[in-house]
């Protein structure tokens, strides 16, 4: 069925099976609307580590990784690697989620603004920031799927046919020396970048597939709650670590076999030998518009700021028995990822010399790689990778959709339909959750790579990200700065690019907002290795054809050999400048916009900033850089202006925040109350006292497990560089 031999799809109906009987197990605990999202906050250590692991590894994070890697060389490994910086903050973040002892992020806003209605509002921001989230795992899941259901070129159809020939023509031009090529190429090439032909079809239907998948997680997760979610988190977390390192040493073997070379070492040797120089800057090779230093700090910047306010953190973190357990659990787990990334960084720098040449969409090429390293196999390991991949997805699902569904229910419904029972409201939950996991579904058709909708989900959290950290840390955030906040956040970043290209039609077409960058050529000298020899000896036989026909060839290009230095011309592909998916030509011939528009860089243009000589990932830089000040920058205006919040609800709030949670939860209790009756009994561990800022001052905990957190993550650092190099 479908390429499948029989074991494989067992493997696939048998993990399904054990996955959907232990949500049905864990549906007899459930008594409460804390028991359903929450677990009953009574997880250990070893469920907090591989909750905080799974939820945050879906299908994407190894896709992406290697997509980006792909695509940009070594520095695409940044794409998930920039959550490294964000992790020892989670250190000193994790017991604020414990502490504030509530059901959902939206419960937040309630208590700190006093305002139920900007709780609802975010209940509604939150939850489809979490469908976005949830929808990169769909699609790196239905795209491995359907990479590892590949059709023969036999069975293409003649659209697919064309399509696929179109995407070996712009493999043959993308792999040639700019500077060699004649004005029709030139042209073609850039026609065809716009196009973005892919060359591999599947007989499975991606729309269908992802609506199966949402159905099954649907049945799963509804029956157990967060704690089917949290017991499979475990299990898909050893899956994971699995895939994660089930590849690799057949991807050796077939390097090994096709150079001639045997061990680790020597694959990595031959890598060195084999791919151009440029694939392994870090910080960006000359064919990257993604990754470049600066747009890798303002984004790591950014992640670390929205992160804390992402609406499953509650979930993650607030579902421990203490916060002990909510620190070490979601830090160690946070760190078992940046270290899963690693290695699959390592595949995808060997999959990019395997795989060159015969995979057009990277974001396919895990499902490639798996039909050809385990498929002749015959023991099911295909069917354990889809398997893997679908574990991966369904427990971040059900994480993500369980959170969804206490914002809803908590902070919308509850709010307009009080005085229900408990069951009431896990049915209600129930719903929601039904109505996210298929909304998830249709948000996840309409993105057209995995990057693009990353770039989209670390940029939504701005929404509320500044009215999270400052209400956390200034008491002069109020309620009205924070509305203020929010509405001018979501109407100029979000509201605007996405309604007005449709109720004003004519601006997708307009000259103006159609151009893109215009980066000039980029020469760069390198070391010539077998990749560099291959392509300049294609790049002759190219030219000396071109050449006896009669066409314009440009200079013909001198032979190369290994260790030679040369020079080559790069160009970087023009970039939409004002539209998310890009600009191309339409079936009438006309240059178009598609996506949202970007109003921000909009605004910088008409203030006479000429955006199309920046680079693309300085335009992005800028852009990222806008979106996050400017709602700080609002709350601390506005903050100023406006009048304090009530005294007495914010006393109350800082008390509890500066609360220790006890382990016993009628000694929590007691201490909670004797906190509200003095709630200034803390005010010695104040950083600056007598001040309207609430910073702590670090216990030894704090300090050490910080400290520690710091030399990890420098460690892992260096075991990327080392990666990288070693072999060079």
């Amino acid at each position: 069925m479908f390429g499948l031999p029989f074991i494989d799809i067992a493997v696939i109906v048998g993990y399904f099976t054990i996955v959907i009987i232990i949500g049905f197990w864990a549906m007899r605990r459930i008594s409460t609307q804390e028991d359903y999202f929450l677990g009953g906050r009574r997880f250990g250590k070893v469920i907090q580590t591989f909750a905080a692991f799974g939820q945050s590894t879906s299908p994407d994070t190894a896709v992406s990784v290697t997509t980006t890697t792909m695509t940009n060389g070594a520095s695409g490994i940044w794409s998930s690697l920039n959550l490294l910086w964000a992790t020892p903050i989670y250190w000193m973040i994790c017991p604020w989620f414990r502490r504030l002892r509530i059901t959902t992020m939206g419960d937040y806003f309630e208590e700190r603004y006093d305002s139920k209605a900007l709780a609802g509002l975010y209940a509604i921001v939150g939850a489809l920031g979490l469908m976005v989230l949830l929808s990169v795992g769909y699609s790196a899941m239905s795209k491995t799927v359907l990479a590892l259901t590949p059709k023969k070129v036999e069975e293409f159809t003649a659209s697919e046919r064309a399509e696929y020939e179109s995407a070996l023509e712009l493999d043959r031009l993308e792999t040639a020396d700019y500077a060699a090529l004649g004005s029709g190429d030139r042209a073609r090439l850039r026609e065809l970048q716009l196009a973005r032909p892919h060359k591999i079809h599947s007989h499975i239907n991606e729309k269908a597939l992802v609506l199966i998948v949402s159905l099954c997680v649907l049945i799963y997760a509804a029956a157990g709650g967060l704690e089917a979610a949290f017991v499979t988190d475990t299990i898909q977390g050893m899956f994971i670590l699995i895939l994660s390192v089930m590849l690799l040493p057949f991807i050796w073997i077939k390097i090994n076999t096709q150079f001639g070379t045997h061990g680790v070492l020597g694959a990595l040797r031959v890598i060195h030998h084999q791919m151009p120089g440029s694939f392994f800057e870090v910080f960006g090779s000359p064919t990257t518009i993604d990754f470049t230093w600066y747009y890798i700090v303002a984004v790591t910047l950014m992640v670390v700021i929205n992160i804390a306010v992402q609406a499953n953190q509650i979930t993650a973190v607030g579902s421990a028995k203490d916060e002990f357990t909510a620190r070490f659990g979601f830090t160690t787990g946070s760190f078992m990822k940046r270290t899963a990334t690693l290695l699959w960084g390592i595949f995808a720098l060997m999959a990019a010399l395997a795989y060159r040449g015969v995979v057009r969409d990277p974001d396919m090429v895990w499902g490639v790689a798996a039909l050809d390293l385990l498929g002749p196999l015959k023991i099911g390991l295909v069917g354990l990778t889809i398997a893997c991949f679908m574990a991966a997805l369904m427990s971040t699902a059900d994480c993500l959709m369980i959170t969804c569904a206490g914002l809803l229910t908590r902070n919308l419904y509850r709010v307009a339909v009080p005085g229900r029972s408990e069951r009431h409201y896990i049915m209600a939950g129930r719903v929601f959750g039904a109505v996210v996991l298929f909304g998830t579904a249709m948000i996840a058709m309409q993105f057209e790579s995995l990057f693009e909708q990353i770039k989209f989900l670390w940029e939504f959290n701005v929404i509320f990200g500044a009215s999270f950290w400052l209400g956390m840390l200034w008491r002069r955030a109020n309620r009205r700065a924070a509305w203020v906040s929010v509405i001018v956040t979501v109407g100029a970043f979000f509201i605007l690019p996405i309604f007005t290209p449709v109720l004003v039609p004519k601006l997708a077409t307009n000259t103006s907002l159609s151009r893109t960058t215009d980066p000039k050529p980029l020469v760069r000298t390198y070391i010539a290795r077998e990749a560099d020899v291959e392509a300049r000896a294609a790049e002759i036989a190219r030219w000396e054809n071109m050449n006896a026909r009669g066409e314009g060839a440009g200079v013909r290009p001198e032979p190369l050999a290994v260790g030679q230095r040369f020079t080559k011309t790069y160009t970087l592909p023009a970039r939409a400048i004002f539209w998310t998916d890009g600009v191309r030509i339409d079936d009438s011939g006309v240059k178009r916009g598609y996506g949202r528009l970007n109003a921000d860089l909009v605004l910088i243009d008409a203030l006479g900033f000429d955006l199309s000589k920046n680079p693309h990932a300085l335009n992005e830089t800028i852009r990222v850089i806008f979106r996050l000040f400017t709602p700080f920058l609002i709350i601390i205006v506005m903050g100023f202006l406006t009048k304090p919040d009530d005294a007495r609800v914010l006393d109350r709030f800082y008390a509890k925040m500066k609360t220790t949670v006890r382990l016993d939860r009628d000694e929590d209790a007691r201490e909670l109350e004797h906190s509200y009756a003095q709630p200034h009994r803390f005010d010695h561990l104040k950083l600056f006292p007598d001040s309207n800022w609430e910073f702590c001052r670090w216990d030894k905990v704090d300090s050490i497990g910080f400290g520690i957190s710091v030399v990890i993550a420098f460690a892992i650092v260096g075991a990327f560089f080392l990666i990288v190099h070693i072999g060079g």
